[in-house]
């Protein structure tokens, strides 16, 4: 039975006791003589009613028709009722006095036996003189002003207890009514479930119109079957999966938005009936589907049978959630892992910088002093770098440390931008790619990776991802006007964003110029978001033409040459040669060099060497140089070592010549003899 019929059935069945009645109410404080008599004329016609199959339930039907004076009195007191022994007899175990516009509960003196007792549509304030009535099992008060539950803690016979549309902020005073069956508190003030767990054979539970907000504290209620919750404001539910004869529950027009607000209900297993209508949850396209998925025992949702279809429709949809569901829970990680990785990231990159700062200001300190010897410590040799004496910030050597064990790079290609975070992203660029992922990419994203980093990767850059025309790069470490000249050697940039976190070049007012004469032959259209015009062209122009005239023309070829590095040679001399030739003459070149028709010999010349390919360089200089000292120095030895002999030879020639001739002279002195040796030497020979 649904809980909004108690208060009609309940209004019927204490309507029954209308019965003819000649009642005297008599104030206590007066005599006999200012009694005030007045009929009650009944009739009592047959109505078949049940509440909620209690014992009480029974045919009655009745239409009153009452007419009541009363007189009052003067002084503060209670009004008195009784009845003719007739009336006692007739109706002996229930009285009705509704609409009779009481103020107060009258004393019932005589009544002990009543079991049913009616207040309904009074003005009644508070419950009182009705303790005397503790075979009472059904108590009406609705349509009251009663503000608090009192005055029933001798009633332990009571079953039923309708307090609905009253004032009542709170539910008290009930620990005694432990064979409560049915509770009804709709249409009041009440703000919080509490002071019920005791009532273990409580079967309804009506807290319609109310205040609830959440609905929990409901552990005991072992009995109960049907609870009453609309016309509330609650959010969420809980403790209701903890009642284990729970069949009804009833939750329209509440503010449930969600259904992890009230994921308990899955865990029931007793509930059959629930409605949701007049809640946000209801709105949704997914509510019915998840509802019944989740509560496979449910035979109707929303006052509306399931079919077997709905249940069949609502599994392939919930199917479909969960799928749903788990993408979105696998994106959420993935965000999560980008964020974090992200953030290591960063942090690596902070600490790698502060730790640049300290060494680049040591070495200031070591150019300014005078060079110092290693210092001897317990006859170990310490050198004076600060790398290799430990005058790095400890803290900050131990969280590089940590970090180094962790993601310190991160690859994503979000539509057609591909971005790169830490120096170690740059490996990507060895993968082999699929041809449709790399021509969709044509944004290029670099943060916190060294600029000098990025240049060695650029020709890799160009090949493997062909279509990339907007470069972008933040925390890379552009300090330099001269580093934008790497980026000549890609095959064509439409857009540039330098983000002036971790790039001081963008604090250069004419950056951006040197960017447009420097690349112009990429024709630029926009920098850092801003449209580049025929303007800007011309300013560039004016600005750093002469100086790249200048430093092209005051080198010699051969040094020009010299200075560029290897993948640029080739395309200088073609520049050169392109000078001398006839218009509409071209040769057979390579693709590169086809693209460098539109850069002149001046940019050319404009060209960046990174850090440690400087300093390569610088070592293999040093090995040069330190091969050609050591051959030299051989070459010195050895001719010294042939003058030596040299000058030996000439002092000893005369007298060896001498014994020359003496020998010869000697040998030759016998003609015979010595004609016989030489025979004797030609035949030993053989």
């Amino acid at each position: 039975m649904i809980p909004g019929k108690y208060r009609s059935v309940s209004g019927r069945a204490a309507n029954n006791v209308n019965c003819g009645l000649h009642l005297v109410i008599q104030t206590s404080s007066l005599s006999d003589k200012n009694k005030v008599e007045f009929k009650l004329n009944r009739e009592t016609p047959s109505f078949p009613g049940r509440l909620l199959q209690h014992d009480l339930e029974r045919n009655y039907s009745s239409r009153q028709g009452d007419h009541i004076n009363l007189v009052s009195s003067s002084m503060p007191s209670f009004p008195i009722l009784q009845r003719s022994s007739e009336e006692k007899i007739l109706y002996s175990d229930r009285l009705t006095l509704e609409r009779q516009k009481l103020t107060v509960c009258p004393i019932i003196d005589g009544e002990e036996h009543l079991r049913l007792l009616n207040f309904q549509h009074n003005f009644i304030t508070r419950i009182q003189n009705i303790s005397n009535l503790q075979r009472l099992i059904f108590l009406d008060l609705y349509d009251n002003q009663i503000e608090e539950i009192s005055g029933l803690s001798t009633l332990r016979s009571l079953r039923v207890l309708l307090l609905g549309k009253n004032r009542i902020k709170k539910i008290s005073n009930l620990e005694n009514l432990k064979n409560l069956d049915v509770l009804d508190l709709h249409g009041n003030q009440i703000t919080k479930i509490e002071n019920v767990n005791h009532l273990c054979d409580l079967r309804v539970l009506n807290l319609a119109r109310n205040l609830l907000s959440h609905v929990d504290n409901l552990s005991g209620l072992d009995s109960l079957t049907e609870l009453n919750l609309r016309h509330n404001q609650i959010t969420f539910v809980r403790d209701v999966d903890n009642l284990p004869c729970l069949q009804r529950l009833f939750l329209s027009f509440n503010n449930i938005s969600s259904f992890d607000s009230v994921s308990c209900l899955a865990e029931s297993t007793s509930l059959s009936d629930i409605t949701f209508d007049g809640n946000p949850i209801a709105q949704e396209s997914w509510y019915k589907h998840t509802v019944l998925q989740s509560m496979t025992q449910l035979r109707q949702l929303d006052m509306k049978r399931i079919t077997e279809e709905e249940r069949r429709v609502a599994s392939v949809v919930a199917k479909k959630e969960e799928e749903k569901k788990r993408e979105s829970h696998k994106q959420s990680l993935l965000k999560e892992k980008k964020r974090l990785t992200i953030n290591n990231v960063a942090r690596k990159w902070d600490l790698q910088q502060r730790v640049a700062s300290l060494a680049t200001s040591q070495d200031r300190k070591d150019s300014e002093s005078p060079p110092q010897e290693p210092c001897q410590i317990d006859g170990s040799t310490i050198s004076a770098f600060p790398e290799e004496t430990g005058s790095l910030d400890p803290g900050l050597s131990n969280a590089l440390q940590g970090l180094s064990v962790t993601e310190t790079h991160l690859v994503e290609i979000d539509g057609d931008t591909l971005s790169l975070y830490g120096s170690g992203a740059l490996e990507c660029l060895d993968r082999n790619w699929s041809i449709q992922t790399a021509s969709m990419v044509t944004t290029v994203s670099f943060t916190f990776i060294e600029f000098d980093e990025i240049v060695q990767v650029l020709p890799k850059l160009k090949m493997k991802f062909p279509n990339s025309l907007h470069l972008k790069f933040k925390e890379t470490n552009l300090v330099m006007l001269q580093q934008f000249n790497a980026l000549a050697q890609l095959r064509r940039v439409d857009q540039l964003t330098i983000d002036p976190q971790g790039n001081p070049v963008v604090n250069f007012t004419l950056w951006k110029y040197y960017v447009l004469f420097r690349l112009s032959h990429f024709g630029m259209q926009k920098i850092n978001g801003t449209e580049v015009t025929q303007n800007d062209m011309i300013m560039a122009e004016r600005l750093f033409g002469i100086l790249a005239h200048v430093a092209s023309s005051e080198l010699p070829q051969y040094r020009m040459i010299s200075i560029l590095g290897d993948a640029r040679k080739k395309q200088f001399r073609y520049l050169l040669e392109s000078k001398g030739k006839k218009p509409g003459i071209i040769s057979e070149e390579t693709n590169d060099s086809k693209r460098l028709i539109g850069e002149n010999t001046n940019r050319a010349t404009l060209n960046y060497t990174t850090r440690e390919f400087y300093h390569e360089k610088l070592e293999e200089i040093k090995d040069k140089k330190k091969f050609c000292k050591m051959y030299v120095e051989d070459l010195v030895k050895e001719a010294t070592a042939i003058n030596m002999k040299n000058e030996a030879l000439q002092k000893l020639w005369p007298q060896m010549f001498i014994e020359l001739v003496r020998d010869a002279v000697i040998e030759i002195r016998s003609k015979d003899s010595y004609m016989k040796l030489c025979l004797q030497q030609i035949t030993d020979q053989k």
